[in-house]
């Protein structure tokens, strides 16, 4: 779907403040209500836009340690593939999981509460995924940006 410079400022809107109204929207974009309306629902339609929801605070949910885990197969076989993906989707304490290039074959972020919580997640999680072969891990120790919106030009 091309995207115009109102979809795009819609966009940037919404990313900023998901829980302006359509009257808000309309008015900003310089759009009726029910055009704008409209551009929303088509935006939604087509997948541009893929959900909405709250960003929280992770310590505030007693989640204050990221771990960004590097993982590697042993083997590239589709149907390993296919399993690990599957049971990294069925892990909630693995916020992001991304097929990648170079030395390793994913690399996860997820949260836990403490270096305790980690390492029972080392234990029963991370050494149980399919076809792990090595793991690298490194905490975060602070976060500089955390940004959830994207730069749409």
């Amino acid at each position: 779907m091309p995207l115009d410079a109102t979809d795009k400022s819609l966009l940037r809107l919404l990313q900023e403040k998901g829980r302006a109204t359509n009257a808000e929207l309309a008015e900003t974009v310089h759009l009726s209500e029910s055009a704008c309306f409209r551009r929303v629902r088509a935006l939604e339609g087509e997948g541009v836009i893929t959900g909405y929801g709250a960003t929280v605070d992770p310590r505030a949910v007693g989640l204050g340690l990221t771990v960004y885990v590097s993982i590697t197969l042993s083997s590239q076989a589709q149907d390993l593939l296919a399993a690990f993906e599957r049971a990294v989707a069925a892990a909630p304490e693995i916020m992001e999981c991304h097929l990648m290039t170079g030395q390793a074959d994913y690399m996860i972020r997820l949260v836990a509460s403490d270096v305790e919580d980690l390492e029972r997640l080392h234990a029963t999680l991370l050494t149980r995924l399919p076809g792990v072969a090595r793991i690298n891990s490194s905490i975060a120790l602070r976060t500089v940006v955390r940004r959830t919106a994207l730069p749409v030009r």
